[in-house]
């Protein structure tokens, strides 16, 4: 398995280790609904740095980005980050991905760890015909996060810019972090206001451990991928492979805002377009468990003893304290107050589909 920077960390720190699309990662360290509560209620720092970085670079970059990519980047300003969905010609997903904005020639795109080698090799290919340069950077970078709503306290201990000044989904580069230059912005992955470091390998350990000593008093605690999960999964935020996928095109999942059909061309609009038109067969809906019962990915939805869907998300929500599930269904059983089935290891237990987000989600406008 590869190792973050931060390995050694996460085994002293008594993080119980799991092969994760390749990599050690911690699942957890003193459990994954105490982690989950912590960022919810005060603070949690993840080791993500097993995420892609890819840079684009040259005079196209940006109209390059803007035609492998759904959503408006023409629209972006320096310093800013969009979210995007990324499309096959088909309208499934390659990825989705945050674009980072340094300049029109000069943009920054990260992505999912297990799609990294597969994006590279798709957006290299797509590119040949633009005046850009593309490079998978992803070795240059660890990923720090500092999720919560103590989370501006806490950094704003280690550094002199004004925290308050940088707005969700935007950036800054070259911050000082208790003397480290850091790329920093105000994004995440959990539903809470909260940070992400891209910063150099070999300054990872040092700025982790001040930041677990900024928040000692804060209550943060060190988080794995067991409550990034479940937080990601309450704030009713798509992951790749389950609620989106070569498969399952963005309308399907709800991401209609990011798909912009009235921009200039761009990979996958033809079928987007059609698919809009002749109105959407299926779509990604929030279920709540009436019965008890915990839905799993997988699982098969059911109304009248017939097959409807599936479950692409399904958990204990831990700050809401309910069984809930997103679920790809058939168009016809998506309204809310509907009433269907969940096939839990050969019993159906009832369910009613209900609105998404499930938490709702407290940013920095």
């Amino acid at each position: 398995m590869k190792k973050t920077p931060l390995y050694e960390k996460h085994i002293s720190l008594g993080g119980r280790i799991v092969d994760f699309l390749g990599w050690a990662l911690p699942v957890q360290y003193s459990g994954i609904v105490d982690e989950h509560l912590a960022v919810r209620n005060a603070a949690g720092l993840f080791d993500v740095s097993h995420m892609g970085e890819i840079e684009v670079k040259g005079k196209e970059a940006l109209n390059f980005i803007n035609y492998i990519v759904t959503n408006g980047v023409s629209r972006l300003v320096p310093g800013k980050i969009m979210y995007s969905p990324m499309c096959y010609e088909h309208g499934g997903v390659v990825d989705d991905i945050l674009i980072y904005m340094h300049d029109e020639s000069n943009l920054l795109l990260v992505v999912n760890a297990g799609n990294k080698d597969k994006d590279y090799q798709w957006i290299l290919d797509k590119s040949k015909d633009f005046d850009v340069n593309v490079l998978d950077m992803s070795d240059s970078y660890a990923q720090i996060a500092l999720q919560g709503p103590k989370a501006e306290g806490i950094l704003q201990k280690l550094t002199d810019i004004p925290l308050g000044d940088l707005k969700f989904y935007a950036f800054k580069d070259e911050v000082l972090v208790d003397g480290v230059k850091v790329l920093l912005s105000r994004t995440g992955y959990t539903g809470e206001d909260g940070f992400e470091l891209y910063l150099s390998p070999s300054d990872a350990v040092h700025v982790w451990d001040k930041l677990l000593e900024a928040g000692k008093e804060e209550g943060l605690l060190p988080a794995g991928l067991g409550a990034r999960d479940t937080l990601r999964f309450e704030a009713s935020l798509p992951l790749y492979g389950q609620e989106l996928s070569e498969e399952i095109t963005p309308l399907e999942a709800g991401l209609g805002f990011f798909v912009k059909l009235d921009k200039e061309d761009f990979i996958g609009k033809s079928s987007l377009l059609e698919q809009k038109e002749k109105g959407l067969k299926r779509k990604i809906v929030g279920l709540e468990m009436i019965e008890k019962g915990v839905p799993r990915h997988g699982y098969e939805v059911r109304s009248q003893g017939k097959a409807i869907g599936t479950i692409t998300s399904g958990s204990f929500a831990p700050y809401l304290e309910k069984y809930l599930a997103l679920a790809l269904l058939d168009i016809d059983f998506t309204e809310v107050g509907q009433e269907v089935y969940v096939d839990i290891r050969g019993r159906d237990r009832l369910a009613e589909v209900v609105e998404t987000p499930f938490y709702k989600r407290r940013y920095k406008r």
